[in-house]
């Protein structure tokens, strides 16, 4: 974390501390940042409505944010994907394991999970 910048102040985005204004001044001029201190503030108003919500895991020399795909709602999921999802949710599996407890074949779970 930058000096004199908390967990609490860096999740509410008040507060933008450059690291390195050198590199975020060439990265503005490219075009390849529109801001400077305004993604935090965006990634939360995208997650939203979202089930699954970002995690920000704020040490004391670096941070690291999981961003989810970001999903509505399980309606929006066809029955398949909510099987799949119901499966996965909370561990990790093998593609082996998903066809086992899915009874899909192994090409329709890949499928599945693609989408």
């Amino acid at each position: 974390m930058p000096d004199g910048l908390g967990k609490e102040e860096y999740l509410a985005g008040q507060i933008s501390i450059l690291r390195n204004p050198i590199i975020s001044g060439m990265f503005f001029r490219l075009g390849l940042i529109e801001q400077f201190g305004t993604g935090v503030q965006r990634i939360l108003k995208e997650y939203s409505h979202s089930i699954i919500q970002p995690q920000f895991l704020i040490y004391d020399n670096s941070i690291t944010i999981k961003l989810p795909v970001v999903q509505e709602s399980l309606q929006d999921l066809t029955g398949d994907e909510q099987k799949v999802y119901s499966v996965l949710e909370d561990k990790e599996l093998s593609t082996s394991e998903i066809v086992q407890m899915t009874g899909f074949g192994r090409t329709k779970t890949l499928d599945v999970i693609k989408n």
